[in-house]
């Protein structure tokens, strides 16, 4: 029998729910070796892994969203992960983007909190990622996203 090698996984999520998202998809990547990314530092009590942070920021924060792109690109230099799974928002999105470089595998789960439409984030998301995943079947498409279950 063959045993696979564990991968190096990079879990990434700002605070809130995609936080509370991203723990909840830990059976799927807890027996590689997991590295946490979020926006807040007090989430190291939640994990039983190495957690790293970075700042948080959106559109309208050009510079500070420079800043973040920045910190993740940092980041994931000292990683190296071989795959980059995230629930969303831009440390998600930076993430996903940015670990490209690296030849990283990708999977982008868009917040269940978006049941109308897709996040800004998930819909630029859906360009780069190798797997782009709605919690919502009726915002699935042929072309992507997919639906492949909730996670709340």
């Amino acid at each position: 029998m063959t045993t696979l090698k564990p991968k190096k996984v990079l879990a990434v999520a700002s605070g809130g729910g995609h936080w509370v998202q991203l723990l909840r998809l830990r059976p799927a990547y807890l027996h590689h070796d997991v590295t946490f990314m979020t926006t807040n530092a007090a989430y190291a009590k939640d994990v039983d892994a190495p957690l790293v942070t970075v700042r948080d920021a959106n559109i309208w924060d050009k510079l500070g969203l420079l800043r973040m792109f920045f910190e993740v690109f940092m980041h994931l230099l000292r990683i190296r992960p071989d795959i980059v799974i995230t629930t969303g928002a831009a440390p998600g999105f930076a993430a996903v983007v940015l670990s490209r470089l690296f030849g990283a595998r990708t999977i982008w789960v868009d917040s269940i909190a978006n049941s109308e439409e897709l996040s800004n984030s998930g819909k630029q998301a859906g360009r780069v990622a190798h797997v782009w995943l709605t919690q919502w079947e009726h915002l699935a498409k042929p072309q992507g996203p997919q639906f492949w279950g909730a996670v709340l």
